[in-house]
């Protein structure tokens, strides 16, 4: 079983950067994909950024050129570096994994590990 930890969150202002992490309980090998969601009150949860099992990248068009996804394989740690945020950026932000090349119906909210969670919220 997996069990992936976020930590990282927290208040910033608009403009301002955060990093977030997640550790998972069992080593994450090459044949996971790994990933960042994110879901605010009254929406649906939606992906942000994930890393495929070959190291591919991909982001939601939301925050293309302002976020970076990265795993540390050595630490078993993914993160989520966060700059230039907006207001809009506010959410629960989720890691996921899932034992595949990539995630089922990205950007959707398809993986078989969840993390609980982690809250942002950007201030203007």
């Amino acid at each position: 079983q997996v069990e992936l930890v976020e930590s990282g969150g927290g208040s910033v202002q608009a403009g301002g950067s955060l990093r977030l992490s997640c550790a998972a309980s069992v080593y994450i090998d090459r044949t996971y994909c790994m990933g960042w969601f994110r879901q605010s009150p009254g929406k649906e949860r939606e992906g942000v950024a994930t890393i495929d099992s070959g190291g591919v990248t991909s982001y939601a068009d939301s925050v293309k050129g302002r976020f970076t996804i990265s795993r540390e394989y050595a630490k078993n740690t993914l993160y989520l570096h966060m700059n230039s945020l907006k207001p809009e950026d506010s959410a629960m932000y989720y890691c996921a994994a899932d034992r595949r090349p990539s995630f089922r119906d990205w950007p959707q909210g398809v993986a078989s590990y969840w993390g609980q969670g982690t809250q942002v919220t950007v201030s203007s």
